[in-house]
């Protein structure tokens, strides 16, 4: 982040006559569907849900268990515990970081763990979420939370950065981690009920852009695979409108996590962002072929995203 490129502006799409621009589209997106019908093949059946994230390492219960002291009290009284510091370092992986300078991931957990500390959460005796709620470098806020039977925990950072990469932007980190493409919903349920609640009390906006650290230290994308517009079946249906402009932002958000990701080599450090003519060349097409029909600019959007993190 020495020297800053200015950030992506719709403005800056450049529409391209539709067959040249379709020559840049990466991997082809459309060519899968093409090949498709002219092999004859049978529709394949919708995916399975996809496998739950793989954890390394568990944590041994008799190291979590004192967290259940400081259910309720302030997350400053649980920073001061050696203990605590000590899970820290089995749960932070060894990398870089970029929040207003150089630093280590461990470095920037401590800084966003310091600003505007939420009480400790601790659900069923076994669930702990230790945050803040914002007021540090650029909005910064974070946490981690640990399920103290199973041996696992989960890091959080949030700010908005200004050097033109990605933003808002959350990063999820886990040295326990093993996988490098994982999407929201396979990570563990139990965090992703404890984490919609911080979300609420961190003032955290409904879609931002997301990444995952596993242990190997590099920054891949984190994808919403959330449907803005389910609903159960006892609640009324949200404004379709609304939430379906949810959906493609979040697909938005996804595809600038991906091409962000695959110019700057996953480093977990990265901090340059820059919209290079394929890209420009794909919006075009995007917005030539879907207008502003918002189930097919996701549609394409998704198809970009798995062609840019290499699900081709």
């Amino acid at each position: 982040m020495r020297s800053f490129v200015r950030p992506l502006r719709k403005t800056q799409v450049v529409f391209l006559p539709v067959a040249a621009a379709l020559l840049l589209v990466a991997g082809g997106l459309l060519q899968s569907s093409v090949s498709a019908q002219d092999a004859g093949s049978a529709p394949l059946p919708p995916p399975g849900p996809p496998p739950p994230a793989a954890f390394q390492k568990p944590i041994p219960a008799d190291q979590l268990a004192f967290l259940n002291d400081y259910a309720g009290r302030m997350e400053k009284d649980l920073r001061k515990d050696k203990r605590f510091n000590k899970l820290l370092n089995q749960v932070i992986p060894r990398t870089g970081y970029f929040y207003g300078g150089e630093k280590t991931l461990a470095d920037v957990s401590d800084d966003v763990l310091d600003a505007d500390p939420l009480p400790v959460n601790i659900r069923d005796g076994r669930y702990a979420m230790v945050g803040t709620s914002g007021g540090g470098f650029h909005g910064g806020r974070g946490f981690v939370w640990f399920d103290m039977k199973a041996g696992i925990g989960l890091g959080g950072i949030y700010f908005r950065p200004t050097n033109g990469e990605p933003t808002p932007t959350l990063a999820i980190y886990s040295r326990q981690l093993v996988d490098q493409s994982l999407s929201m919903s396979q990570l563990p349920l139990e965090f992703a009920q404890d984490f919609s609640q911080w979300e609420m009390a961190a003032r955290m906006p409904p879609v931002t852009v997301r990444y995952i650290i596993p242990g190997n230290g590099k920054k891949y994308p984190l994808l919403h695979d959330e449907d803005f517009c389910d609903h159960p079946p006892n609640a009324p249906a949200p404004p379709q409108d609304e939430c379906e402009q949810l959906n493609a932002d979040a697909a938005d958000k996804d595809m600038d996590a991906a091409y962000f990701m695959e110019q700057t080599g996953n480093r977990s450090d990265a901090t340059a962002y820059m919209l290079g003519q394929d890209q420009v060349a794909w919006i075009g097409v995007r917005e030539q072929t879907c207008g502003g029909v918002l189930a097919c600019r996701i549609r394409f959007t998704r198809q970009r995203t798995r062609v840019l993190i290499g699900h081709r």
